[in-house]
């Protein structure tokens, strides 16, 4: 009973793999885009996040084990793969989880001074300090972390994203004009593909439905995962589409295009909506509970890929020293490290003369690092349908491998497109010097992408825990 007491419940599950994935932090960027949001929204809905949401359940539930996706390309294409794999999923939350720190500290901002959402001291000193006091936090274990992702998830992104919507609603039937056309008419639905600068926003929306593998770092630790895990992904799914669609629209009715800030749109939004219907005394409030719930996704976020990364240091791809764990079974010393990296990259970031460009940037470079961990994802599902075809998979694609390939092709091909289109600056944030964007994207990349490589290539016999 004692052992049963400490397994996750559905529950906490979906609690878990809900902050990984959904987040209103992601409204004010999907609001840039109009009414074009409905098309960006179910292209990466589609053709990014059921394909993703569908592979990692299958490969979940074939293997529950602790290591998530580092055990699953490790089984389709072997250790170098496997530990690459889970390399690039964690520096996709070193770079990632900047733009979320921001977010945190342009919501705080709102409760003592909203022009400090755009200083970049306060953002820098708020960064440093959420990181490391909930660092400390994560460090003292999983029931810890667990308890602070679902209270933050369910006080500061669920309440906060029906509220936005709730808002949007009685906007529209106090029969306000809205800042954007909502004609539901193909011209203004459609984007033009002739300006591919507008098509970027599309990786913005691919960000937004990132992370539904990351839970699977945790389950080896869930109650029957075989059965939960996919229910698990099915309600994050439905959750994640109806806040980013919906909340996002109302963002964009009340806040002029022009005038949406990456870091605290979504703020200005509520303060616009509580100001028409004389609640402006609870801007504070609700700038609190935002703010809690970025804080429950970085705590998430913190303690999920580096497990993936203990797991590929105990089989030998780092040194003994960032394999020890401490008394509550956490990787203390790689989470420092992972502390420290955050830091230097969110304080560099903000080097630039511009924080939206600075925000967009992390964004940038975080999905074309991620971007290549799901395409070694797909095909290792696809592969182990061939290579491991007899292992029980309590959830299967439909289809037999037909299914398998047309999932695996429609996500590749979505990817590939958010490749090609992260690299041009979006024109409704005007990098000033294209040329050195573009050069901090590519560097970044690159260097993101290739350390894994060299780490393992200079990997030593006895760094493997024997036995």
């Amino acid at each position: 009973m004692a052992k049963r007491s400490n397994k996750m419940s559905l529950f906490t599950l979906i609690m878990i793999s809900s902050a990984f994935t959904v987040s209103v932090r992601n409204l004010p960027t999907e609001a840039e885009t109009g009414m074009h949001m409905i098309f960006f929204a179910l292209i990466a809905a589609i053709g990014f996040f059921i394909p993703v949401a569908l592979v990692s359940a299958e490969l979940a539930t074939g293997w529950p084990k602790q290591g998530g996706i580092y055990v699953w390309v490790k089984e389709a294409f072997g250790d170098r793969l496997g530990f690459v794999s889970i390399w690039l999923q964690w520096t996709y939350m070193i770079i990632g989880i900047i733009s979320q720190l921001y977010f945190v500290g342009g919501s705080l901002a709102f409760i003592f001074a909203p022009h400090l959402a755009h200083s970049k001291i306060f953002l820098f000193s708020t960064l440093l300090v959420v990181l490391w006091a909930t660092t400390f936090f994560v460090a003292r274990g999983q029931k810890t972390s667990s308890t602070i992702s679902s209270v933050g998830f369910l006080g500061g992104v669920l309440f906060p994203g029906a509220l936005i919507i709730a808002l949007g609603i009685v906007y529209f039937l106090m029969g306000n004009t809205p800042q954007i056309n909502m004609a539901f008419n193909m011209k203004n639905i459609i984007p033009s593909f002739s300006q591919i600068t507008t098509l970027v926003l599309l990786v913005g929306f691919m960000r937004t439905f990132c992370g539904i593998e990351a839970s699977s770092s945790h389950a080896a630790e869930v109650e029957n995962p075989k059965r939960n895990y996919p229910i698990a992904i099915f309600f994050v799914v439905v959750i994640g589409l109806l806040i980013n669609v919906l909340g996002s629209l109302s963002v964009a009715a009340v806040v002029p295009q022009k005038e949406i800030s990456l870091l605290a749109g979504l703020m200005e939004a509520f303060t616009d909506f509580f100001t028409k219907f004389g609640m402006a005394w609870f801007v504070p409030v609700i700038g609190i509970l935002v703010a809690g719930g970025a804080i429950g996704a970085i705590n998430t976020w913190l303690m999920g890929p580096v497990k993936g990364l203990l797991a590929s240091a105990k089989s030998g791809q780092l040194p003994p020293y960032f394999q020890k764990v401490n008394k509550s079974g956490a990787p203390q010393r790689l989470l420092i490290i992972q502390a420290i990296l955050i830091s230097l990259v969110g304080g560099g970031l903000l080097l630039m003369p511009n924080i939206n460009i600075a925000f967009w940037t992390s964004v940038a470079i975080a999905m074309l690092v991620y971007f290549t961990m799901y395409s070694l994802m797909l095909l290792a599902g696809l592969r182990l349908r061939y290579k491991e075809p007899k292992v029980n998979r309590a959830y299967k694609i439909p289809g037999g491998n037909f299914g398998m390939w047309f999932v695996t092709m429609l996500g590749l091909l979505t990817l590939l497109c958010g490749y090609i289109v992260a690299f041009f600056p979006p024109s409704q944030l005007p990098a000033g010097n294209e040329t050195i964007y573009e050069t901090v994207l590519i560097i970044g990349a690159i260097t993101a992408i290739g350390i894994p490589f060299i780490i393992y290539q200079l990997r030593k016999p006895s760094w493997k825990i024997k036995g």
